[in-house]
This record gives structure tokens, C-alpha cells and sequence, in this order.
């Protein structure tokens, strides 16, 4: 059991590792061009739990979603509030490539004189927490004596506070680009 233990723990202390090698090979980079064929959309996910006759905004989780070109490049960006960019704009954006799409992390609108970008911090502060559960759940009883559950929810934990600081640490770069 305690070899079980110490594998997964390898494991868990490994992905930081590979995570990071995945961020050298594929860096973030900046893009600077005119806004063409400009789509917003706006997702909404609603909470399963909501009652029927409530309507408040706290069961709705809202992703804003602008598609455009900048010059032949496809470029995608997702945020929680609407990107403040109109058709022929000189826009710079921050990101990396993925599928033939150029994913957003920070833009700045040149012509409109404003930015954006996701809140780094809480994304670090979410990677911090979760990490902190995890470490919590490390020291219960049920996983010291090899129960399989615990250690999912361990490993997953794991996995989320590693996502999560990966992404700020994306945020971070796509900052330091937009700021020189």
C-alpha cells in the first residue's frame, strides 16, 4: 500500500514537470493586426440547482466569446466580460496557438485606448486552495490506509491546483508581452 502511495505521489509530482516543458515548447505570444469578421457570442451555463421560478443571476455562469481575424489569423478569445474591440480596430492580442486558432489570455484595443485580460491572481489564489485541500486530504486517515476514493479526489485535486497555476502562469506571460 505504502508503494501505491508513493507512485501516485511521483506521479503527482511529476506533472508540474511535463506541464512546464509544455509551456517552453509552446510559448505565448503577441499578435498585433486590424479586427475583420468580428463574432461575439455569449455562452450561459446554468446550475442544474436552480429552482424554476428563480431567476437571479447567481445560478448563471456567463462566458463571452469574441471570434475575429486579425489579419489571416484565426483568432478566438474567451472572458468573463465582454472584449472591448469593434470591426477595424488595431488590435494586440496575447496567446497561444492551438488547433489553427490563436486563443486569447490579454488584448489590448490600440484604438480604443483599453485592455483586458483574466484575473491571474485568482486564478493562482484557486491553484493555492486546492492545493491546500489536497495536501488536507493527504494527511486523512482513509488515504494513510489506502483507500481508493480518497486517493482519486487526491489525485484530482492535484491535478486542478496544477491546471490552475499553469494558467495563471500563462496570464502572467501574456501580461509581461502586452506591457512591452
Amino acid at each position: 500500500m505504502k508503494r501505491l502511495t508513493k507512485s501516485i505521489l511521483i506521479i503527482a509530482c511529476s506533472l508540474p514537470g511535463v506541464l512546464l516543458m509544455s509551456f517552453l515548447s509552446n510559448p505565448v505570444t503577441a499578435i498585433t493586426g486590424t479586427v475583420s469578421k468580428l463574432n461575439n457570442e455569449l455562452l450561459e451555463y446554468v446550475n442544474p440547482e436552480k429552482p424554476t421560478h428563480d431567476h437571479s443571476s447567481v445560478y448563471y455562469q456567463r462566458f463571452y466569446v469574441s471570434k475575429f481575424n486579425l489579419g489571416d489569423r484565426a483568432i478566438e478569445a474567451k472572458f468573463s466580460s465582454p472584449m472591448k474591440i469593434h470591426e477595424g480596430d488595431l488590435v494586440t492580442v496575447a496567446g497561444y496557438p492551438k488547433n489553427n486558432v490563436f486563443q486569447v489570455l490579454a488584448y489590448s484595443n490600440k484604438t480604443q485606448q483599453v485592455s483586458g485580460n483574466e484575473n491571474w491572481l485568482i486564478a493562482g489564489l484557486g491553484a493555492l486552495f486546492f492545493l491546500a485541500v489536497a495536501i488536507g486530504l493527504l494527511n486523512t486517515e482513509l488515504v494513510m490506509e489506502g483507500a481508493w476514493i480518497p486517493r482519486i479526489f487526491l489525485i484530482g485535486f492535484v491535478a486542478v491546483a496544477i491546471y490552475m497555476g499553469y494558467r495563471a502562469l500563462l496570464i502572467r506571460e501574456a501580461l509581461k508581452l502586452m506591457q512591452n
